[in-house]
């Protein structure tokens, strides 16, 4: 995990957005984040924005590779109650998995951004916005081991996630905003969890990230300048 989603990680802790604990009550977001101030979102649990910050010039956008992490300890504790050495999860399938949900949220956004009519680009620019992007609190209800076929596992839930979203002006770097929002997939009842649902449940969860995401970036040009600035 590198130290960015290490940090960012740390920071929507602090921000309440990881998975309750029994009997402890979630702190109230901050006012500020790293220069930026909280705006009220109907869809995510958390939005910040730079005060003076103006989208309208961005056309084009800049993806970094998204990062993704585990929750806390859960590899761990998945073996710990797993009853067949076989299905425990080994190194391998832990990254197998992390590399899978990060390929797959990448795709997923950027055909929302292409789809909306956004160029994205590898390389800066005066009208590229630059997207940092994490998927952090992973946890796996059946994850996607090669003994996977030969088992049966029926949860209410395949899992759930946090998605970190960081927008960047591409030349200079300033940060111009920042939202984080955990959701549960396929939270619709008692069902066989495998890998084939897995992915279709966690496809849904991306698909509805990326679908705020763009429809975000497009109230974000309509109401530029953002208010609070000099």
């Amino acid at each position: 995990m590198s130290r960015r989603v290490i940090a960012i990680c740390a920071a929507f802790s602090i921000l309440g957005t990881a998975a309750p604990v029994v009997g402890w009550a979630a702190p109230a977001p901050p006012a500020s984040w790293d220069g930026l101030a909280k705006v009220d979102s109907k869809r995510l649990d958390a939005v910040y924005l730079l005060p003076g910050a103006d989208f309208r010039g961005y056309t084009k956008v800049m993806l970094d590779p998204t990062e993704v992490a585990f929750r806390k300890n859960w590899v761990r504790d998945y073996n710990a109650d797993s009853m067949d050495l076989e299905n425990r999860i080994s190194d391998a399938d832990a990254q197998k998995i992390l590399d899978k949900a990060a390929v797959g949220f990448e795709d997923v956004l950027r055909k929302a951004l292409t789809d909306a009519g956004y160029q994205v680009v590898t390389a800066p620019g005066a009208d590229v916005l630059r997207l940092r992007t994490g998927v952090a609190n992973l946890s796996v209800t059946a994850p996607d081991l090669k003994t996977a076929e030969r088992s049966r596992t029926y949860s209410r839930d395949a899992g759930s996630a946090t998605v970190i979203l960081e927008a960047r002006d591409s030349q200079s770097g300033a940060l111009l905003g920042r939202a984080v929002d955990s959701k549960t997939a396929g939270d619709n009842g008692p069902y066989i969890r495998n890998s084939v649902t897995n992915r279709s449940d966690f496809e849904q969860v991306f698909e509805r990230w990326a679908k705020i995401s763009v429809d975000g970036l497009a109230e974000l040009k309509a109401r530029s300048p953002i208010p609070g600035g000099s």
